[in-house]
């Protein structure tokens, strides 16, 4: 028990887990707005649940400032969660992955103009060294907009933009505790999810045999519930830094599981590109102490 109120081990559990949720992705036979929904319906209901067992109260009064933020942030939450398992579709799950870790290098870009950083060298070299990467990552093929892989790696790069939207608006939400706010951003989530899947494939849940619901219940009560209590429980206690290097454990897991598991294979070319974009990427979070 002592082992599971270590932040590190439950953060790096947390990474790990998270690394393996294209595996179970690829065999639900739904749409990637469907798993979505059910992700986040299942999610609220665990928090709900955790919220209630532990007599934790949402104090509607005080988060009221920041609804606005935690609408916005939820519905970027659902976007993005359609777009990364829409990518599993058209590439590999290692692909779509190491496309969509290009966030943190879209967030060192969007920062200097929202919170008035400077950009360093060091920053400018991680975010060109993470672009050549990205490049290098649709394995040199050309970048035709019919080829099915293209398509995917697009599709994670639009993930990474709402993700990195998510985190950025979390920054100015101040007022509402970790499990709180993921609490409501998967309940604002659920104002985009549902209209987008009854204006598109429709409610096709019960269509599911044994397996493929054992599937949807690991990604949303485990992959969704369970991980975000240890995540946002292990952040409280660890420096930005060390967070956001035991972060990578999460696209390393992801492409050894799509080698291994899925049995998907990278070229030469997208193995230095994934390379690339974890290498600059972990990088820019490294921070130097001067002698």
């Amino acid at each position: 028990m002592r082992l599971l109120k270590n932040p590190r081990l439950l953060l790096i559990l947390s990474m790990i887990v998270f690394g393996t949720i294209g595996l179970f992705v690829k065999y639900i036979p739904l749409s990637s707005g469907e798993v979505a929904l059910y992700r986040a319906i299942l999610a609220i209901i665990l928090l709900g649940l955790f919220l209630l067992i532990t007599k934790q109260k949402i104090n509607f009064k005080e988060i009221k400032k920041d609804l606005l933020l935690l609408l916005i942030s939820g519905i970027a939450m659902g976007i993005n969660w359609i777009l990364l398992f829409e990518a599993y579709n058209y590439t590999s799950v290692s692909v779509a992955t190491l496309s969509y870790y290009f966030a943190p290098v879209l967030i060192l870009i969007i920062s200097p103009v929202i919170f008035k950083e400077k950009l360093t060298v060091k920053q400018i070299i991680c975010f060109v060294g993470s672009t050549i990467g990205l490049v290098l990552l649709t394995g040199i093929t050309g970048f035709d907009v019919s080829d099915n892989h293209f398509k995917g790696i697009i599709l994670g790069v639009l993930a990474a933009i709402f993700y990195a939207t998510v985190i950025i608006l979390n920054k100015f939400i101040k007022g509402v505790s970790g499990i709180n706010r993921t609490f409501l951003q998967f309940v604002s989530s659920i104002v985009v999810l549902l209209p987008y899947v009854l204006l598109t494939t429709g409610i096709n849940v019960l269509k599911l045999e044994g397996i493929s619901w054992i599937y949807l219940l690991v990604i949303g009560f485990i992959h969704t519930g369970i991980c975000y209590c240890m995540y946002f429980s292990s952040i409280k206690e660890l420096k930005g830094q060390e967070v956001a290097i035991f972060s990578y454990i999460d696209p390393l897991v992801a492409v050894i599981v799509s080698l291994i598991f899925l049995k998907e294979t990278m070229g030469v070319f997208q193995i230095i590109g994934g390379i690339l974009i974890l290498g600059f990427s972990v990088l820019n979070e490294i921070r130097f102490k001067k002698k």
